[in-house]
């Protein structure tokens, strides 16, 4: 019994220590596309090329790695916080609902639910990123700035609503879609299998390891499609010096008024670098 129990322990901190490390290198690799992304969203500009070669020219290309500590740092909490509210909503989800049997139900309302737990603490997380990458502030003076400001709306949580919006439904779409995707690819792979039972064993490994790409990228796709005009706007919060910030609907404005007639390009400016960065 305790050589089972010391197991799921060592598993579980496997698990742990294999997620932390694959979110490290995974922000590590991605952040020069995050940094160009939030430069672009803030100062209201389509030319990614420009913004890199600006970004280099005045200060090194060390500052396009500005931010990806305090990331690195969440990630634990951050997947602790997504899949215990998931854990939770989708239970919930499945003890309330009429028709036990309606997966994506549970799945997209517990999506949701961890959406918003994790977006509690990636709010002032990322208002530290955004200091770093926009305002230029050293990883200490970020901290400090929302740190001291915890227990003040004004301060460290800036662009909290517009986090929710921008994490709270669409996860839920994430985890639907990706649910709804991989189901239909394995659906399709389980009558092709049928119709050719003398195809080798090989070819199905593939297909098996295929599936879950395929369906991470659609879900990231889908996701990104509904909730991407509300990572604009907080953007545009959190990257606002002072401890005053706007509401989603005066940066909504804002944004509109600057988008020279073109509203779907201003609120989806930079939309491919973040496909790219979450595929």
């Amino acid at each position: 019994m305790s050589s089972n129990s010391n197991d799921s322990t060592r598993e579980v901190y496997i698990d742990l220590v294999a997620g932390w490390s694959s979110g490290a290198v995974s922000i590590f690799c991605s952040q020069p596309i995050d940094t160009v992304l939030t430069r672009i969203q803030q100062i209201n500009i389509f030319k990614t090329s420009s913004t890199t070669k600006a970004l280099i020219g005045n200060y090194g290309i060390q500052s396009l790695w500005r931010g990806s500590s305090a990331m690195i740092g969440a990630i634990p909490l951050q997947n602790a916080l997504m899949m215990a509210g998931y854990g939770y909503g989708k239970r919930w989800c499945e003890n309330t609902a009429n028709n036990p049997n309606n997966v994506l139900g549970g799945v997209f309302i517990g999506g949701c639910c961890g959406g918003v737990a994790q977006s509690f603490l990636m709010s002032p997380v990322e208002l530290i990123k955004v200091n770093q990458q926009v305002i230029g502030k050293s990883l200490s003076s970020a901290t400090a700035f929302v740190a001291s400001g915890m227990l003040e709306r004004k301060v460290a949580w800036k662009g909290l609503e517009a986090t929710l919006l921008r994490d709270g439904i669409p996860h839920g779409v994430w985890f639907a879609s990706y649910e709804w995707s991989k189901n239909y690819l394995e659906r399709q792979l389980t009558t092709t299998t049928i119709d050719h039972v003398q195809e080798n064993d090989s070819k199905n490994h593939n297909k098996s390891v295929l599936i879950p790409l395929f369906s991470g990228a659609f879900a990231a796709f889908t996701a990104w499609a509904v909730g991407y005009p509300f990572d604009i706007i907080k953007t545009k919060i959190q990257s606002a010096e002072g401890s005053e910030g706007k509401t989603v609907v005066q940066a909504t404005k804002e944004i509109l008024q600057e988008s020279n007639g073109r509203p779907f390009m201003a609120l989806y400016r930079g939309f491919g670098l973040k496909i790219c960065k979450a595929v």
